[in-house]
């Protein structure tokens, strides 16, 4: 199967001033940046969502579940947005532009490109801690109540995976999506101090914030500035711990924990909508309504409703551009016990969403709406039963090229094959097959090869490989294989094995961000950066950038 053609010369362009317009109009929108990873993070506009050109079409169906939103790419005027509009028209969506001249333009217009990722969500944290005063206790003060044998328990609000790199000695996690659900199996008296942490500081001032907006009787605080904190003080931290929440559901507690939860949504002005009404939006294709999941990963494999992706409630407030493509959209939350639902959904409306939470959950009926002629609802939601084996928003039908084995691979070498490695460039520096170029889609066109070539793609994931083989195609290149096998079947097969800390050279790995990641590295240089990064967001926004939150009426800012 090939690409539809679409004309990338003939998608409109628009300028600076447009785009700042359109973004504060109150319509939907999508602004995509189509650069890698690493180019967004270093810059890119304060509502901008990362969508590779590299994984376009894999996330560009959950990200944009409705084809006639507006949607505007993103690019550094090197001309990769108008490949990935037209990559987008292909798939069917029908209002994509492109800002002219990308991120110089938009800075040449007097507008900010921010660095790092979650701008919307950290720069909410921040305001929502200085509105708020969310009470926060130091690294070196919690260390020592903790060699006093204080009565307290440390919360650690981040996915189990996370924990498990890197926690607070002593902590459990409690990821802050089960907070409401969990907090009274883990502390059972009132008496008992409880600190929340994330690696840094949103996730530990929304996790205390949230266990005092449910008013807990506790005395809770934030851990300031997380682990991230803990180690720049020089504490140990633990690394493989396993401890966390009880699995099973305080059923005893349940209508008080759901009592406790609805009137804190009803408080800021979330609803609560029946699967009639969920129905009708999901088969409005004027407006772009996302079904989120908010339970644990281990419930939603379980089941859930058609179409629903899986958006952990904590990573949906701390995260909600990886989540959520257009602006302005509306949000319906579903859990299975009408607790963790309302709670994110409180925050997510103080984060200027339309949200809802769903009241039956996943037990409601709700089919995905009307069939299109592609299988899926006009809403760009997948049609079928409520609830379903869970495999998220089905993912484009990517035609992959033919494999080649591992133990194949020396022979085509031999024979003058081109083996290009389109895995990240750090796993490429970790270890590659000696001869392998490294490239990246959005960089394959400038490879010097015959348009006879043979190429061998060496990928992490089979639809990574099938966009780079279309991508060669536009240039020519037809005969393409791939192999997904790894390093350690490459090894087997007796192929040499290189690695090295420069190549790609730093310059060169667009899809790696350095500062956000060197943090976790023991480099105490860049947590402080990233830390001085994170408080000062607030000072960077602007006024209309500002205004999109919507803290309770009366609530002012130190």
């Amino acid at each position: 199967m090939t690409q539809p053609h679409t004309d990338a010369t003939s998608i409109p362009r628009i300028d600076a001033a447009t785009l700042k317009r359109w973004l504060h109009d109150g319509a939907e929108i999508g602004l995509l940046d189509v650069r890698e990873h690493g180019q967004y993070g270093e810059g890119h506009p304060f509502l901008a969502v990362s969508l590779p050109y590299s994984r376009l079409e894999i996330e560009a169906p959950r990200l944009l579940p409705r084809k006639t939103a507006r949607l505007v790419a993103f690019d550094d005027g090197d001309g990769v947005a108008p490949r990935a509009a037209a990559a987008l028209q292909a798939l069917g969506y029908t209002d994509v532009h492109v800002l002219q001249g990308g991120a110089p333009a938009w800075r040449a217009a007097g507008y900010t490109l921010f660095a790092g990722v979650n701008l919307p969500s950290k720069t909410f944290g921040e305001l929502a801690e200085h509105i708020c005063h969310t009470p926060r206790i130091s690294a070196t003060d919690l260390a020592d109540r903790q060699r006093r044998g204080d009565k307290l328990v440390v919360l650690d609000g981040r996915p189990f995976t996370e924990y498990a790199k890197m926690n607070i000695p002593g902590g459990i996690c409690c990821p802050n999506g089960e907070l409401a659900l969990r907090i009274q199996d883990l502390v059972p008296d009132a008496e008992t101090t409880i600190v929340i942490n994330c690696a840094g500081r949103t996730r530990s001032i929304i996790g205390a914030q949230t266990l005092i907006n449910l008013g807990v009787p506790n005395p809770v605080m934030a851990l300031e500035n997380g682990t991230q904190g803990w180690y720049l003080a020089d504490l140990p931290l633990e690394h493989g711990s396993s401890r966390k929440y009880p699995e099973a559901m305080p059923a005893r507690e349940l209508p008080a924990l759901r009592e406790r939860a609805e009137a804190l949504a009803r408080q800021y002005g979330v609803d609560t909508v029946d699967a009639a009404q969920v129905r009708a939006w999901l088969a409005d294709a004027a407006r772009t309504t996302y079904l989120c999941d908010v339970r644990t990963a281990e419930e939603y494999a379980a089941g859930t409703l058609a179409g629903a992706q899986h958006t952990p409630g904590g990573q949906l407030i701390q995260a909600t551009d990886q989540y959520i493509g257009v602006r302005n959209a509306r949000i319906v939350l579903i859990d299975s016990e009408g607790v963790r639902a309302p709670v994110v959904g409180s925050w997510l409306k103080q984060m200027g969403w339309d949200v809802h939470v769903l009241r039956e959950g996943v037990a409601a009926d709700v089919p995905g709406g009307a069939a299109t002629a592609s299988g899926t609802a006009g809403n760009g939601v997948a049609a079928g039963n409520a609830v379903t084996a869970s495999t998220g928003v089905p993912a484009t039908d990517l035609p992959a090229p033919p494999p080649i084995a591992a133990t194949d691979l020396a022979a085509a070498q031999r024979a003058g094959a081109v083996l290009v490695d389109v895995r990240p460039g750090m796993a490429y520096r970790k270890g590659h097959i000696a001869g392998a170029i490294w490239s990246i889609r959005p960089r394959l066109h400038t490879l010097d090869l015959p348009r006879d070539a043979r190429v061998v793609l060496l990928a992490a994931e089979p639809a990574v490989a099938a966009l780079a083989a279309r991508e060669l195609a536009a240039s020519g290149i037809t005969q393409t294989q791939v192999n997904c096998e790894g390093l350690n079947a490459w090894r087997a097969a007796g192929l040499k094995i290189e690695s090295g800390a420069d190549v790609p050279a730093d310059k060169d790995c667009i899809d790696y961000l350095f500062f956000v990641h060197d943090r976790h590295d023991g480099n105490k240089a860049a947590a402080r950066q990233y830390l001085a990064w994170e408080t000062n967001l607030i000072h960077q926004i602007d006024e209309q950038e500002r205004s999109l939150f919507r803290f309770p009426v009366g609530s002012v800012a130190d």
